[in-house]
């Protein structure tokens, strides 16, 4: 018999920066439909709240005109990032949709722009809301109105200054690579980013995004939303938690198939793949019904898409982002090897020599990976967890010092990691932690580019650098043992500890200190004037005043300095390594190359 496939609610969850309104645009689409006598009351889930098609359709009116197949919609409760860097069913993220709150006085946050990079990775559709229009001076409010209505209230004035914000929001999406235009004016929703003006205080505008949410479900959606009714379930957890009476219990969004008490169900664990059987199914009590019994209500199944609390035993160690699979009849090493192969096949791209990468769950771990694979910054390990001991030896242990970091995005340092980051061995690995993964990547990039000058300079410091100086009449100070001699230097960076050779080729002995006005140094640059002692030669015999002689540059320094050094090189340095080269290649025209 073919299962038969129904419709289930679209999952949406909201993102944007933290003070630009998503909690209270969360709360007044509950609040504004929650009317707990009539039919069409929203139920509160676990973790996510359902609100009902005719909810929507009494507040936004439009809809009562349109045949609409989608349910209504979910909305995922957890703060924004966590819903799509925690939550992946199947490999996707979890969220059919998304909102993203941007305040329209404030326009684009890094936090926003991040949202909207992770939802185009993840290629989801999402709506802008763009936030707090009842705090444009002179703002009319028309409570819970559809924007349409509101806006027709205004004056000119504010009218233009709403367009004008509108338009600087459509700016910079485009600077971001994404078309949009106010949500009235689209006629594209496949090719155009719906922006829609509210006020989640006012409720003006909440009407309509829950509209513009239907549509986009009802046109782009439907074959992807269908599910089998009596199929076994499929959820990913929000949050492992003890209750008091329960012990640990799993928050739970089922987007897939029926989960029922006793059903046994595989997740995974921070060891290994968690098997057990559901002893109870929990939901929130609506709100005046709390206080009377206690906070649950037992429910014997549920059918997706919904948020609901399992209860059962060896449910220790489960993680959060984790999928859960219900086991049903012989398929049972099926299952456990899909939760396994779920939980391993983390999308992340490894390379040999890279980072370690550290976060909390395996959709932030991803979320870091793909931001840091669009800087060109490869990753050797990636890991879900807090950052240990072996993490820090490991990246001690990385061949490339640019490489030797740590990046832990909402996941802690365990003490023994200090320990050994503490270790004067390990003093050149560095670890980075936050809960924003730009900043993670910009404080990584800043601290790699200054490690790269500090290592040029050094690299620079033990070159022997090109220099050509000539021996001045009345200041030969010694004749031999060591010779003692005054010098012009007339091109290039004359250093001391070097090799001397006259143009012919013929070495004369060695450099072996540098005196500038009665002090010793260790390099001068062109045009100076210097004494130096040569071990070595006798003036008058292998040298002679107004000899010019070259500092002999070993071959291999001459390689490294002419593949990644010439940009670096003032033109008095690269004039004195030419003449250089070219006298060493007389006799071998493959020198130093």
């Amino acid at each position: 018999m073919a299962k038969k496939s129904k419709i289930r609610t679209p999952i949406v969850c909201v993102m944007g920066h933290v003070d630009h309104g998503k909690t209270s645009l969360l709360d007044k689409i509950r609040g504004s439909s929650v009317v707990s006598t009539e039919a069409g009351a929203i139920t509160q889930h676990i973790g996510a709240t359902l609100v009902p098609l005719d909810a929507i359709t009494r507040m936004s009116g439009a809809l009562s005109k349109v045949s609409v197949n989608v349910p209504g919609l979910l909305f995922i409760d957890t703060p924004g990032h966590h819903a799509f860097t925690t939550l992946r069913a199947r490999g996707g993220a979890l969220a059919d949709m998304a909102i993203v709150v941007v305040d329209i006085n404030e326009g684009f946050r890094p936090q926003t722009i991040e949202a909207l990079q992770i939802l185009r990775n993840y290629k989801t559709p999402f709506v802008i809301a763009a936030n707090k229009i009842d705090r444009i001076h002179g703002w009319r409010v028309q409570k819970d109105q559809p924007f349409n209505k509101t806006f027709a209230q205004q004056n000119e004035r504010v009218q233009g200054i709403l367009e004008t914000k509108v338009y600087e929001l459509v700016g910079k999406l485009s600077d971001l690579g994404f078309n949009s235009e106010r949500f009235d004016r689209v006629t594209d929703f496949a090719r155009n980013i719906c922006i829609v003006p509210t006020s989640a205080l006012t409720g003006e505008g909440i009407p309509d995004i829950l509209m513009v949410l239907v549509g986009l479900a009802q046109r782009y959606m439907t074959e992807s939303l269908k599910v089998s009714a009596d199929g076994p379930g499929a959820g990913t957890v929000l949050e492992v938690k003890e209750e008091r009476g329960l012990g640990m219990t799993l928050d739970l969004i089922l987007y897939d198939g029926t989960l029922a008490v006793g059903d046994e169900i595989v997740v995974a664990g921070n060891e290994e793949i968690i098997e057990t059987k559901v002893r109870s199914l929990l939901k929130p009590r609506p709100m005046k019904e709390i206080l009377i019994e206690e906070r649950f209500e037992r429910v014997r199944s549920v059918t997706a898409a919904a948020g609901i609390k399992v209860a059962a035993p060896k449910l220790d160690g489960v993680i959060a982002g984790s999928p859960l699979r219900v086991v049903r009849g012989p398929n049972r090493d099926e299952v456990v090897e899909q939760v396994r192969h779920e939980v391993q096949d983390i999308q992340v791209t490894l390379s040999d020599l890279g980072i370690i990468i550290r976060a909390d769950t395996i959709g932030a771990l991803e979320a870091l990976s793909k931001e840091l694979e669009g800087h060109q910054i490869q990753v050797m390990r990636a890991a879900v967890g807090p950052v240990t001991r072996h993490d820090v030896i490991e990246a001690g242990t990385i061949k490339d010092p640019l490489y030797s970091a740590i990046l832990a995005f909402n996941t802690p340092v365990l003490p023994d990691a200090i320990d050994t980051l503490a270790d004067a061995s390990m003093s050149h690995v560095s670890i980075f932690e936050g809960g924003v993964i730009y900043q993670l990547i910009d404080d990584y990039v800043e601290w790699r580019d200054a490690k790269k000058q500090e290592l040029e300079r050094q690299r620079f410091e033990k070159l022997i650098m090109p220099a050509k100086i000539r021996i001045l009449p009345n200041c030969v100070f010694r004749q031999s043992n060591p010779a003692v001699v005054g010098v012009r230097v007339l091109g290039g960076k004359l250093q001391s500890d070097v090799d001397l050779l006259l143009p012919g080729g013929r070495k004369v002995g060695h450099l072996k200190q540098i005196q500038d006005k009665n002090e010793t140094v260790h390099e001068v640059d062109a045009g100076r004037e210097v004494a130096i002692s040569i071990e070595g030669p006798t003036v008058g015999r292998q040298i002679d005043v107004g000899d010019d002689l070259y500092v002999d540059i070993p071959e291999r320094h001459v390689k490294v300095i002419e593949r990644e050094m010439l940009d670096l090189l003032n033109p008095s340095m690269r004039e004195i390594l030419e003449e250089f080269t070219s006298l060493k290649r007389r006799e071998d025209p493959f020198w130093g190359k």
